[in-house]
């Protein structure tokens, strides 16, 4: 770089980002018994192709390539971020309170583990793509909780699990509004 040519920076000043959730508390994070089986169903939100994960992982990548055009935008992701995160602490406390393995391996029942890996992710180029994408990935995960809850015979999970999906769906709002002004 010259020495008369101008830096590039980025504005966008993310000091006060608190996460995106709803304003409502968290149950406690209990569980009736251990069972590594829910476990197992649980380390697929915590880190399988749809998870908590690759929520983070697509949210701070999107966030990075928007805020230059985009500080708002750049925000909220980062926010709806740092909510996936507090999900992410979640679920990995109730899969050790279950007795399973906190790692990265996400393990369907009667199925081989799978590690994450950025393969999970989609990552578009243009804006309304990827808005697009983390909205559709939000939808997935209001779905796949949903399907956790019928099938898991814990009252104490499927209130943690509840509670989570209220976020999620707070998420969806989130980017159906950043949508229609992009």
């Amino acid at each position: 770089m010259a020495n008369n040519q101008e830096p590039l920076v980025c504005s966008c000043n993310f000091s006060g980002v608190k996460p995106a959730v709803m304003d409502l508390p968290y149950p406690p994070v209990r569980v009736r018994e251990g069972n590594p089986d829910y476990a197992d169903l649980i380390s697929v939100s915590y880190c399988g192709m749809v998870s908590e994960m690759s929520a983070v992982m697509q949210y701070i990548n999107n966030e990075s390539r928007i805020a230059g055009s985009s500080c708002a935008a750049g925000k909220i992701l980062l926010g709806m971020a740092m909510a996936e995160m507090t999900h992410m602490q979640i679920l990995g406390s109730l899969i050790g309170l279950l007795g399973g393995n906190i790692c990265y391996t996400a393990k369907q029942p009667g199925k081989q583990g799978w590690m994450w890996s950025p393969q999970c992710l989609t990552l578009p180029t243009k804006i309304d793509e990827m808005l697009q994408t983390d909205l559709e990935r939000e939808i997935a995960t209001i779905d796949q909780y949903n399907m956790h809850i019928r099938m898991i015979r814990d009252d104490y999970i499927n209130a943690v699990l509840g509670r989570i999906v209220q976020d999620e769906q707070y998420h969806v709002m989130l980017l159906r509004s950043m949508m229609d002004t992009m």
